[in-house]
């Protein structure tokens, strides 16, 4: 039977690591199905040819991949990599998308009379 010799500070510190890229994973995997979806939205609309009411619809697909390059920067940083600028050309983020990331979402109407 083989027992683990490593102080449990090296096992917890392994378990630490090995969340903290796991949760980086999904942060990116979110940036990139955000950042699809808003691609994906622009290919099927000619940016002169938006109606009034689907501006909001766009504007709000780039406020959520605007959150999900925050969760993602965030993530990063709290990992100890510090230079966004390689999330930036990697994933091809939009600079609207950039300038947006980390505003909170204006509350709902909803959110509002509670």
């Amino acid at each position: 039977m083989s027992r683990d010799l490593r102080p449990p500070v090296d096992i917890l510190h392994y378990e630490i690591v090995q969340e903290q890229a796991s949760a980086l994973g999904r942060m990116g995997r979110a940036l990139e199905q955000s950042l699809a979806r808003l691609r994906e939205f622009d290919a099927a609309h000619a940016p002169s040819e938006v109606p009034a009411s689907m501006q909001s619809a766009r504007r709000k697909l780039v406020m959520e991949a605007g959150h999900a390059l925050w969760m993602f920067v965030v993530q990063r940083e709290a990992s100890g990599l510090r230079d966004s600028r390689h999330i930036m050309r990697t994933y091809n983020v939009p600079g609207e998308v950039q300038r947006c990331m980390g505003l909170a979402p204006a509350p709902s109407s909803r959110a509002r009379r509670s």
